[in-house]
């Protein structure tokens, strides 16, 4: 192999290929040993790999390593990824690590590392991108960065107090709030509070809501009121809801206090129903409409951007007011049936008189079986009064009747469930996802390189 240099900041989310080109997954990290007398040496790759499992690559089954890309043997080890002892995460521990200068210059902060191919294959860090700390006086600016080997530094903090996480938020940037959440939950415990408490609050509710509730309520238990109760503010109703059941009664309703009146009202009105109804499973933000309402405003609404794509699906028609509790429910119109009227037709033209809504203490049960009949990504919820106050998705019914640990599911049964999902239900365990032929499932005792 030609001798090549990688930051590991940027190797972060590549594809890893096999010798023929089919893509066995995505990078997640780089695992390293410490040496008394050089520097740190690559023992592997974690890599994510089909039904988000995490893995590990010996690095001696790599066959080259880009900024792009990273291209392996084919057959690798699919034991859950487990970090030995001796054994440092270059993204996930020393990206953010603070450091010191051995000649006496000063301290700085790793905001990157560079791994290195010598000649004989092996890889090891080479050198380390470190940022001083700023001179001026002005907030906005930033102190000078140098790259440097890494014998020319030490680090100050080796029990990782003192790390910042907005180099280890800023490489995972790009992922997916259900890939961030798996990622989070591979984090040592202080580091991923440290991370959560440092992500922005609707990026941290985004994360919450793929996490099961126990793991959700570590993080919550880590924040302090005010830095809950604005968490709180950007997750979905009904999913902030599920987490404030959980909380001892006391907490909750302290969180509920600080929430802005709408928002704490829509969650304390979920709280009030049946988990295993309409009501415990809606959310309480539909696109609601009147009756005069035109195509081409039907279809400004659900081109927006934060409208949830099952949401997107249909507009709800109610008489005045057009806020969940709405006036009496006329009926539902789906986006399709829009698309193929102009742009000035009435919405209450268009009316879809074969969809009824449900109450809100129908079963969980019955909701879905009528998803499932009439091929249904939504269907409205009304009170008694026929007043609409929800709609139940499908997505919402999935979490309902998927295994507890969906999330986590994978074909190795002897490997303990790390997460489980919502508790209100119970349903068989479905088949695990089929890695391809091309990652061979092995286990050895010790890792080969």
């Amino acid at each position: 192999m030609t001798s090549a240099r990688v930051f590991v900041a940027r190797l972060a989310g590549c594809n890893v290929f096999d010798p023929v080109g089919d893509r066995v997954g995505r990078v997640r990290d780089a695992i390293v040993v410490y040496r008394a007398t050089a520097a740190p040496r690559v023992v592997g790759l974690m890599v994510e790999i089909v039904g988000k499992r995490r893995v590990f690559v010996s690095i001696g089954r790599v066959a080259s390593i880009t900024n792009g890309q990273v291209i392996t043997s084919g057959l690798i080890n699919v034991r859950r990824f487990e970090q030995r002892g001796g054994e440092v995460r270059l993204i996930a521990e020393l990206l953010g690590r603070k450091v010191s200068f051995n000649d006496g210059s000063g301290p700085g902060t790793i905001e990157d590392i560079a791994i290195t191919e010598t000649a004989a294959g092996d890889w090891n860090v080479s050198q380390v991108f470190v940022r001083r700390p700023r001179a001026g006086g002005s907030p906005f600016s930033k102190g000078p960065t140098t790259l440097v080997d890494w014998s020319e530094i030490a680090e100050t903090a080796a029990d990782g107090q003192g790390q910042s996480a907005e180099q280890l938020i800023a490489a995972y940037s790009e992922l997916r709030p259900a890939d961030l959440a798996t990622t989070l939950l591979d984090l040592p415990q202080e580091r991923m509070i440290e991370v959560a408490e440092e992500l922005p609050d609707d990026r941290l509710a985004d994360v919450l809501e793929e996490m099961d509730e126990s793991d959700q309520l570590d993080i919550i238990a880590q924040l302090d009121d005010e830095r809950a109760a604005d968490v709180l503010e950007e997750m979905e109703p009904d999913d902030a809801a599920d987490l404030i059941a959980e909380l001892p009664h006391a907490r909750g309703e302290a969180l509920l206090d600080l929430m802005e009146q709408d928002e704490a009202d829509d969650v304390r009105l979920l709280l009030s129903f049946g988990p295993d109804t309409a009501g415990g499973l809606m959310t309480t933000d539909p696109i609601i409409l009147s009756a005069e309402a035109t195509v081409a405003e039907g279809l400004a609404m659900i081109r927006r951007h934060e409208t949830h794509p099952a949401l997107a699906a249909a507009v709800c028609i109610t008489l005045p007011p057009y806020e969940s509790p709405t006036g009496r429910l006329l009926g539902v119109v789906h986006f399709q049936r829009m698309l193929r009227y102009p742009p000035h037709e009435r919405l209450g033209a268009l009316i879809d008189e074969s969809t009824e809504p449900v109450n809100v203490a129908t079963s969980a049960a019955e909701v879905s079986r009528i998803l499932a009949s009439y091929n249904l990504v939504s269907v409205p919820v009304v009170d008694d009064a026929g007043r609409l106050v929800g709609v139940v998705t499908i997505d919402d019914v999935l979490d309902h009747i998927l295994p507890d640990d969906w999330r986590s599911h994978d074909d190795d049964a002897s490997t303990p469930k790390r997460r489980k999902t919502r508790t209100r239900s119970k349903a068989p365990a479905g088949k695990s996802p089929v890695v391809k032929a091309t990652v061979k499932s092995v286990a050895p005792k010790k890792r080969k390189e």
